[in-house]
């Protein structure tokens, strides 16, 4: 079979439909991961779509290659990629989200999970060479039945929190899937709730579902300032990232939210490992430390971060992109959902949550930067910059994913994606004058490499 080979991401599968990305692709998918999930002792896996348009066909054809290779397919319908990772927890231990996450609207992929793993990497890579190779084991005896996982996992969330007193919050789910079940068990939980774009739209009429871009934010902050809520709550497409807007229209980075998530796990597991990736604050670390526990900073990727936590037994981890995982209490896997909750559990201790997340440490920082690269240019690129950077003391080189060089006053981090074909660049300074300099810094260390090297906004 011809395949796109771009489509095989770092941590899943993600295309244009129907350019690079259809039914046909689908259904060999599922007969490849069948294949994998029999080879591994499964017996069945669970299938999810989130609300983009092409959802419904790219399913049916998935679920008829899993079937083929004698897989038992519980097919549990439009939810979140949280409440997918979820019926992969309670009802088998393999699952497939059919989602886009938050790219355009005409992009959908698969995020996967085998045997209570979710891969990446060459695992990825083993499914499509089984596909070019139509080398997928067929099986009878595979069967198709519905179940609905909205009660089973609200209930396991409602008895998890609880909050010390009602909170008034704004949630805006973009038209996103997570506008089907989040606002619910938002007000199970205690809240009233003012809903924004709650509807499942996969045309996305009113803003693009990614709350990691401000521009997204803004319905947001208004409805917070016009009404009496406290705080306000974003989702992005597929609900498993967070955004936080406070009353006064601030918003709350994941690395700030993590500061406050640590140091309320570490209350309970005194001196566990809480890991975070490289985009994230310099201000996390002495936070983690501060309130008891070790800091362990890593790669980025929601696949990777996940790994490294099972093989340490961390409580906690984050990504600055708004993945947030907890093992305490929960599966430790991301949902926007859920740490939307134990943030309001955590802010409804305090009389005022908005002063809660303002006193929070900050920083001066650039949003995430991006620079174009030509196909497979970005790893070289940061190849070259790993054997050349040099700074003097008192600055510290990172090189697990990149390049992270931290300053008494601040960092700056030159890293290549591994879902684009761009580098990505973060710079951070306790003062502006340090971010500058930094900035500064880092970019001749850039241009060494790359003379060419335009700076932009991620666009996601």
């Amino acid at each position: 079979m011809q395949l796109s080979a771009s489509i095989f991401k770092a941590y899943d599968i993600r295309g244009v439909v129907p350019t690079t990305l259809d039914a046909e692709v689908a259904e060999a998918l599922g007969k490849a991961f069948g294949s994998a999930a029999r080879a591994a002792g499964e017996k069945s896996v669970a299938v999810g779509r989130d609300g983009r348009l092409s959802g419904p066909a790219l399913v049916e054809a998935l679920i008829k290659g899993l079937v083929a290779t004698g897989i038992d397919v519980i097919d549990v319908g439009a939810v979140t990629t949280p409440m997918l990772y979820f019926a992969a927890h309670t009802l088998a231990t393999s699952g497939i989200q059919v989602t886009g996450s938050h790219n355009p609207k005409d992009y959908n992929g698969f995020k996967m999970v085998l045997a209570g793993r979710a891969i990446y990497g060459e695992e990825i890579q083993g499914l499509r060479k089984v596909i070019e190779a139509d080398s997928a084991k067929l099986a009878p005896g595979g069967s198709v039945r519905k179940v609905d996982v909205t009660e089973a996992y609200t209930q396991r969330i409602v008895g998890d929190i609880k909050l010390a007193r009602p909170l008034r919050i704004v949630v805006d789910s973009g038209n996103g899937i997570a506008g089907a079940s989040a606002p619910a068990i938002l007000r199970a939980i205690g809240c009233e709730v003012t809903e924004l774009f709650s509807e499942v739209d996969g045309n996305f009429p009113n803003h693009h579902p990614d709350p990691s871009k401000p521009e997204n934010l803004k319905d947001l902050i208004a409805a917070l300032q016009a009404g009496d809520a406290e705080l306000g709550l974003a989702f992005d497409g597929d609900g498993d990232r967070l955004g936080i807007v406070t009353k006064n229209g601030n918003n709350i980075y994941p690395d700030r939210q993590m500061m406050l998530f640590a140091q309320d796990v570490l209350s309970r597991v005194p001196g566990g490992t809480i890991v975070y990736d490289v985009k994230c604050s310099q201000r996390l670390g002495p936070a983690i430390e501060a309130a008891g526990g070790k800091p362990l900073i890593f790669k980025t990727g929601h696949s990777l971060i996940k790994a490294k936590m099972k093989e340490i037994d961390s409580p906690l981890g984050g990504e600055m992109s708004g993945h947030i995982f907890f093992k305490e209490r929960w599966f430790g896997f991301d949902d926007g959902t859920y740490a939307g909750c134990r943030l309001l559990e955590i802010l409804s201790k305090s009389p005022n949550a908005s002063d809660v997340l303002n006193a929070l440490p900050t920083s001066f920082s650039t949003p995430e930067l991006n620079v174009k690269c030509a196909e497979g240019e970005p790893h070289t690129v940061v190849d070259q910059l790993v054997s050349t950077a040099k700074f003097d003391a008192p600055a510290k080189v990172s090189t697990i994913d990149g390049v992270r060089v931290d300053w008494p006053d601040g960092f700056g981090l030159i890293r290549a994606s591994n879902t684009t074909p761009v580098l990505v660049l973060r710079f951070e300074g306790q003062t502006e004058a340090a971010l500058h300099r930094i900035e500064g810094e880092m970019l001749a260390l850039l241009r060494s490499a790359k003379p060419d090297a335009t700076l932009a906004e991620a666009a996601h």
